[in-house]
């Protein structure tokens, strides 16, 4: 398949029970449904229909003709495919686990890329992780102690507490309960299809 953007395109998976488990990008997705390890799931007027690599690339054909703007698209040499929203895995029993990881992706999507002092959003690279009890007090690494920060508030904290550097928090840093990734993607038209499965499964949902 030729470089497209489609290939940016997230893709929910299922395990065969069609529980959600995680989130993984478009190459990943055609990689499985390519070696008939998963199917698609797609929505059509209310119901959900399956497809294998196969029959998704005909139907692709019909899609781009009556929906080009319901999906991402991939071009191969001879006809552009959907990128699926949501695929099924046909031999895969388990379960999320029921925790959303620590890690920094979670924790800049936790406080929506706003630095937790000034209140102001930032590209994740202008952001840093900040301890609110500095480690150096004996602080953790723990959902509870760190929030984003971004240069100049981290620089005016520096080795402090919030109250040595006279800063305020805008919201107490606590654990998420749901991923807060899938969340932010929830809000996207093209992936409004997730919620129905996710409504059902834990949110703890993980993107690889």
């Amino acid at each position: 398949m030729e470089g497209c953007s489609g290939l940016d395109a997230n893709v929910l998976v299922l395990n065969r029970h069609y529980m959600a488990i995680r989130v993984v990008g478009a190459r990943r997705a055609f990689s499985l449904l390519f070696r008939q390890l998963a199917e698609v799931v797609a929505e059509e007027d209310g119901t959900y229909a399956n497809y294998n690599f196969q029959s998704w690339c005909e139907v692709s054909q019909f899609k781009r003709q009556f929906e080009p703007d319901t999906y991402d698209w991939v071009a191969t040499v001879n006809f552009y495919i959907a990128v699926p929203k949501v695929i099924r895995l046909l031999f895969y029993d388990r379960l999320p686990a029921n925790e959303v990881k620590f890690n920094r992706r979670n924790i800049f999507a936790r406080d929506e890329n706003r630095c937790q002092y000034c209140g102001r959003r930032f590209p994740t690279k202008e952001l840093s992780i900040d301890h609110v009890i500095p480690r150096s007090m004996g602080g953790q690494s723990v959902w509870e102690n760190v929030v984003c920060a971004c240069v100049s508030c981290n620089a005016k904290k520096g080795g402090q507490t919030p109250e040595q550097a006279h800063m305020t928090l805008i919201r107490r840093p606590t654990r998420p309960k749901r991923n807060p990734l899938i969340h932010v993607h929830l809000g996207h038209q093209r992936y409004r299809s997730w919620k129905q499965f996710l409504d059902h499964a834990y949110w703890s949902v993980e993107l690889t």
